[in-house]
């Protein structure tokens, strides 16, 4: 199960990564700076969780491949708590309903740990327009829970 749980992460992972793309491409939403998020990884493992702005931290080499590896492995841990939760009996038959309430919870490290690490604010109260970033947020959330339920029903 715990294979099963990593793929399901991972894909999540990528739907959300296409999505962004989707979202950049038509919409013109910015991609996410996965850069910062690297810059962040290093800064918290050196015990330095909150930032006015992450951005007025010194840049670290290798971050974009930091913030990236960070996103996926984050994906793959998701992917496997859900599986640990859900269980043998969901994989047998994976509902929608569970793995998107999963999905939609685990935001909650993003709007209350990741954003104001990086100087965004707690669900990001600090951007130009916070509403927009939380909708944005849970539909992207919402679009990785698509993405593991997809590799689930494959699986």
């Amino acid at each position: 199960m715990l294979g099963i749980g990593v793929l399901m992460g991972v894909a999540g992972t990528v739907a959300m990564d296409v999505w962004a793309v989707v979202l950049d491409r038509f919409a013109g939403v910015s991609r996410p700076n996965w850069g910062a998020v690297g810059r962040w990884v290093v800064e918290a493992s050196r015990g330095r969780v909150f930032h006015e702005s992450i951005g007025d931290v010194d840049e670290v080499p290798g971050e974009v491949r930091i913030g990236w590896a960070f996103h996926y492995l984050v994906g793959a841990i998701y992917g496997v708590v859900f599986v640990a939760i859900a269980g043998a009996g969901w994989l047998a038959a994976p509902t929608w309903g569970a793995v998107w309430i999963f999905s939609i919870l685990t935001i909650g490290f993003g709007w209350f740990l990741l954003q104001p690490g990086l100087g965004l604010g707690w669900a990001a109260s600090k951007t130009d327009d916070p509403w927009r970033a939380r909708g944005l947020g849970l539909l992207a959330h919402t679009v990785f829970g698509l993405g593991m339920w997809g590799i689930a029903l494959v699986v």
